[in-house]
């Protein structure tokens, strides 16, 4: 089969592929075919419809409005009723599909950048502001105007599942239909679709498609927390002021940078608190630190120092029985830990016996023992006494007279 691409003075011939394509759009008219029992009213209806640029084999569905959701749920339907994936799916430009087209440069919504991956396919829609470009399904969305939604005007529906049931028919009537030229190889669109196009599609992937409700974030807060029915996710500190897209389905929501590279994942929570859920690895060291003092008790504290003898058991003791609430003294408890890291336990220890023993238990004082005792190791660490050793080989100052 052949389409012809180009201007009005010359026409280029395009042989269509078995199997390479996929036409993707919205019939132009909104025919009014849902009844509101209610109000007796005729409420406009959205069609949805593919074509397999080869066989001409025809999918459609009907949806309330054109909104993102429905055009991937008619996209996914779609590859679900042809049973394979083409190589190819060519939507209009749409906004729901494309973010950006020019000659120069083609940017994917990233829902349809999802959706390409998972079905191991191409999105390539037509030239912009070329309508010559997609003739195939152009040409069937008028036919489905006529023969479509004329045949479905002579009936009256009370809900979209009436009227999708009605569609499938006609649709199913339509595929099968002999092709007016005898001459035609396809002899009918479903004829086509089953000896041309489908031995060439590929397999659907084994699982199926998970819809996605898609949520896009100019910047990251400063609290590096993106907020989604009412709770709020973390991602990693650093993204704080790019541009991010959550990814919200029934399980799970997904945190992608605006390349849409994946960069975390979170189980979709939908208990009333906590409202903020953060994962420890997204957050600023200074934040960790913060939630570290603030997630434990007076028995963490005493059970960390026991690591280091009885004398740091009892300087942490003393400091938490110092405040007129326990919870009080928690920073100096973390704060004389903390800085322990690395020391050895010896030195730990005797700075603590002398903070005991001077009743000078605080974080202050502490610190500045310590500072003092790993001065006094580091400048007796010849000899363990801060004395030169003994030696014939050594001169003291007689020598000098």
């Amino acid at each position: 089969m052949v389409d012809t691409y180009g201007t009005s003075k010359t026409s280029m011939p395009v042989e269509r592929i078995p199997g390479e394509k996929m036409y993707i759009d919205w019939v132009g008219d909104q025919p009014e075919l849902l009844l509101d029992t209610t109000t007796g009213e005729l409420r406009k209806v959205h069609i949805f419809t593919t074509t397999l640029g080869f066989s001409s084999l025809v999918y459609a569905e009907i949806f309330p409005d054109e909104k993102l959701p429905h055009f991937i749920t008619g996209t996914v339907h779609a590859l679900s009723y042809y049973g394979a994936v083409p190589k190819y799916l060519v939507p209009d430009n749409l906004k729901t599909a494309v973010t950006r087209h020019s000659k120069d440069e083609l940017v994917l919504q990233s829902a349809f950048s999802d959706l390409e991956t998972f079905y191991d396919t191409i999105i390539l829609p037509p030239p912009p502001r070329k309508p010559k470009g997609k003739p195939t399904v152009e040409n069937h969305v008028r036919f489905l105007e006529t023969h479509l939604v004329e045949e479905l005007k002579k009936d009256t529906y009370t809900s979209l599942e009436a009227l999708n049931a009605a569609v499938k028919k006609i649709v199913a009537d339509i595929n099968q239909r002999p092709f007016q030229k005898k001459s035609d190889i396809r002899k009918s669109r479903m004829n086509g679709f089953e000896k041309y196009d489908k031995p060439r599609m590929n397999q659907l992937p084994g699982e199926s498609y998970t819809l996605c409700d898609y949520k896009y974030f100019l910047k990251v807060p400063d609290n590096y927390h993106l907020e989604y029915d009412a709770h709020y996710y973390s991602v990693l500190y650093t993204y704080k002021g790019k541009p991010a897209i959550l990814k919200a389905t029934m399980t799970e929501i997904r945190m992608c940078d605006e390349y849409n590279r994946l960069i975390c994942r979170h189980p979709r929570s939908y208990r009333d608190f906590p409202l903020y859920i953060t994962d420890d690895n997204h957050m600023p060291p200074e934040h960790l630190y913060y939630k570290e003092v603030n997630a434990h008790d007076g028995a963490y504290y005493r059970r960390w120092a026991s690591v280091y003898g009885e004398s740091m058991v009892t300087l942490i003791d003393r400091i938490l029985r110092s405040s007129k609430h326990e919870e009080q003294a928690y920073n100096s408890c973390a704060g004389v830990l903390h800085s322990c890291k690395d020391v050895p336990h010896r030195l730990v220890q005797e700075t603590a016996e002398k903070c005991v023993e001077a009743n000078a238990c605080k974080y202050s004082y502490f610190k500045k023992v310590l500072s003092m005792v790993q001065n006094n190791h580091s400048s007796g660490a010849i000899n363990g006494t801060g004395k030169l050793p003994s030696h014939t080989n050594i001169r003291g100052k007689e020598a000098y007279k």
